[in-house]
């Protein structure tokens, strides 16, 4: 690796830390501008019923009598060191329940981004090779439709057909609440499933898994089949195309074997950033279609108040656009040196 590279990967880092530092701040602030009183934050972790001098030692233990930056100041230094604070209503560490959650959004959006990255690299690929025709307007216009779609109204529509008025799967819910749930060997519930053999968990939670996957990746798919056809397009005016079906390749084998692999390399840094936006977005498709990860646990904070995970969870989605971004910028200024050489 030479040293351009690392020094590239270095300023990335430091632009990411220095984001992640940022974007705690300001949560941090918002929700506690939002938020009422130190003693009725206090009144979270005592109940409705605790006296004035309870919420005052309580409001103490927790530094919420403390200044604000003071109180971010000793926020970021528990972030650093994995502590996210304590649930007031479940009492346990909000890291508890955020590995609780988190996993099962990533099996939706993993997935989801597979999905997203085949129909878009596909249907890219159909409109780029069809320019101007009217498959090329008929693929543009479905993708500019689903992406300017919000994506609670993708879903809820996808539920009303598919679920309601077909009946073809389960309109709601994360699995049949009537099967024994398999015992906890990974954090994944579908793996835990395979791995202990209990199939009938597993198809429950494949057939729950279907709608929320679809409809992320409906929202997502867009954005790759519009870099894939330009990236295209732009291979196809090239002298390297031109030459590829002077020598007597036929023009399918110059679009799908030719110009395809080399559109691709824009949509591998694409992916991270895909991944990223999945996670926030499926915040807002887990709500409606009840499913119980990062977008259930959300909800629930903000109804009962709950600051602490609703910061909590805010930083940790926050964190993994940050991450995506820079997985992104990274990939892509290694496979395209002339972003190096910009900076």
């Amino acid at each position: 690796m030479s040293i351009n590279i690392i020094f590239f990967i270095i300023r990335r880092v430091a632009n990411a830390l220095i984001t992640l530092l940022l974007l705690i701040v300001l949560v941090f602030v918002i929700i506690h501008l939002i938020a009422p009183s130190p003693l009725a934050l206090a009144r979270l972790y005592t109940g409705p019923h605790a006296t004035t001098s309870e919420l005052e030692t309580v409001a103490k233990e927790y530094g919420l009598d403390q200044p604000l930056y003071v109180q971010i100041v000793n926020y970021i230094l528990n972030v650093l060191h994995g502590n996210l604070g304590l649930d007031p209503f479940y009492k346990v560490p909000v890291t508890t329940l955020i590995g609780k959650y988190l996993p099962r959004t990533l099996e939706l959006v993993i997935p989801a981004t597979i999905l997203s990255v085949v129909i878009g690299l596909v249907t890219g690929a159909i409109a780029a090779s069809n320019r101007n025709k009217p498959t090329d307007y008929f693929v543009r216009g479905v993708y500019l439709v689903t992406w300017a779609s919000p994506p609670f109204f993708v879903a809820t529509v996808l539920q009303l057909v598919v679920a309601y008025y077909l009946g073809l799967l389960p309109p709601t819910g994360t699995v049949n609440p009537l099967l024994p749930v398999p015992k906890d060997i990974t954090p994944f519930p579908i793996l835990n499933a395979m791995f202990t053999g209990d199939w009938s968990y597993f198809w429950s939670l494949v057939h729950h898994m279907v709608l929320p996957t679809i409809s992320i990746a409906l929202v997502s798919f867009g954005i790759v089949t519009r870099i894939a056809r330009a990236s295209m397009l732009d291979y196809m005016d090239s002298d390297f195309a031109r030459l590829s079906l002077m020598k007597g390749l036929s023009r399918r084998k110059v679009v799908y074997g030719v110009v395809l692999r080399n559109a691709s390399i824009p949509i591998v840094t694409l992916v991270a950033l895909l991944f990223g936006y999945s996670v926030a977005g499926a915040v807002v498709i887990e709500d409606v279609y009840d499913y119980h990860g990062m977008g259930y646990f959300i909800t629930q904070a903000i109804e009962n108040l709950d600051y602490t995970s609703v910061l909590g969870t805010t930083i940790v989605v926050g964190i993994s656009i940050i991450i995506a971004n820079l997985v992104a910028d990274i990939l892509y200024g290694i496979l395209d040196p002339r972003v190096r050489v910009v900076e």
